[in-house]
């Protein structure tokens, strides 16, 4: 009865979804008047997308999905959610099984502050132990109630602004909080605050420090010294929890950046390689056509064409 209900949950929940990006099925991701929350539709045979992901609970209404994080591989499909803790470049590729039934997913931003206040409420870390494991992604199934946070988080979309134009500035926060509470009780919880206040913190603090300083050049000596680590533990740490060593990252963070800037800033090559930190626009292009597959100038004409 209970595998029953959960479907019959999803199905209601994929129906919203469908309904609700039936009007722009060609857009990717599609934001809501919900801050923080975007729904993701793709059909059939649809390219690997490159993107940079926040803090989130990415939940699979219909089909399945791929993400990769540096070398590490996530997939998860129907009822399945990736749970995401740090900024991460990530490559993702959804599957549907057939036009009529495209993938069909929400993406909930997850406000840190408010599950360390839920943490705190519960007392997970006493709960869960002195020592965390660092981890930037795991994938956790979807029981009845995170299905019904979102069923509830989506019909507020369907709320009419002028009946209940308070509506969602006084609902939304209680779902996200009560979303905090189950993903913080979860199997793996704990890890999505990653909890250790000392090796772990430092090191996150230190990915945190490369995000906002992509631009600059950073010496690992620098890095590891902000981690309080040598530079060969701060090396090896790094690359254990992101799977990509901290300058690889800081690559992908100013060619995603890059990009971004091309196809909706309408920024040059030569103009986008500077402003993230390239001296050579020649360097920017070779490292670009790599992580792309094809030159900017290309990859830019080829996304414009496909949105038209």
């Amino acid at each position: 009865m209970k595998q029953r209900t959960q479907s019959a949950k999803l199905s209601e929940l994929a129906t919203y979804l469908h309904r609700y990006t039936e009007a722009d099925a060609a857009a990717n991701l599609m934001t809501t008047p919900i801050e923080g929350l975007s729904i993701r539709r793709s059909n059939p045979m649809k390219q690997p997308m490159q993107c940079l992901i926040k803090p989130a609970l990415c939940m699979t209404v219909q089909g399945s999905k791929v993400a990769t994080f540096g070398t590490k591989r996530y997939d998860f499909s129907t009822g399945e959610a990736l749970v995401v803790t740090i900024d991460m470049p990530t490559r993702g590729t959804a599957f549907a099984a057939s036009s009529t039934q495209p993938y069909l997913g929400l993406v909930f931003e997850l406000d840190l502050k408010m599950l360390q206040t839920v943490a705190d409420d519960i007392q997970l870390e006493q709960a869960a132990g002195k020592k965390g494991t660092a981890c930037v992604a795991f994938v956790l199934e979807m029981n009845d109630q995170f299905v019904d946070c979102a069923l509830r988080a989506v019909q507020l979309l369907e709320v009419q602004p002028l009946d209940r134009p308070n509506a969602i500035k006084a609902l939304y926060p209680a779902i996200m909080r009560e979303l905090c509470y189950w993903l913080l009780n979860s199997p793996r919880g704990a890890q999505a605050l990653l909890l250790d206040r000392g090796r772990d913190r430092n090191l996150m603090q230190t990915i945190h420090l490369l995000r906002d300083r992509f631009r600059e050049s950073l010496r690992i000596e620098d890095l590891a010294r902000a981690a309080n680590m040598s530079p060969t533990t701060f090396f090896r740490q790094f690359k254990a929890v992101t799977s990509m060593a901290p300058l690889q990252y800081q690559k992908q963070l100013r060619l995603l950046e890059a990009r971004r800037m091309m196809i909706f800033g309408d920024a040059n090559v030569e103009t986008a390689a500077f402003d993230v930190g390239y001296a050579s626009p020649s360097q920017f292009s070779r490292e670009y056509s790599r992580a792309f597959g094809s030159s900017p100038r290309r990859d830019v004409s080829t996304f414009r064409t496909a949105q038209t």
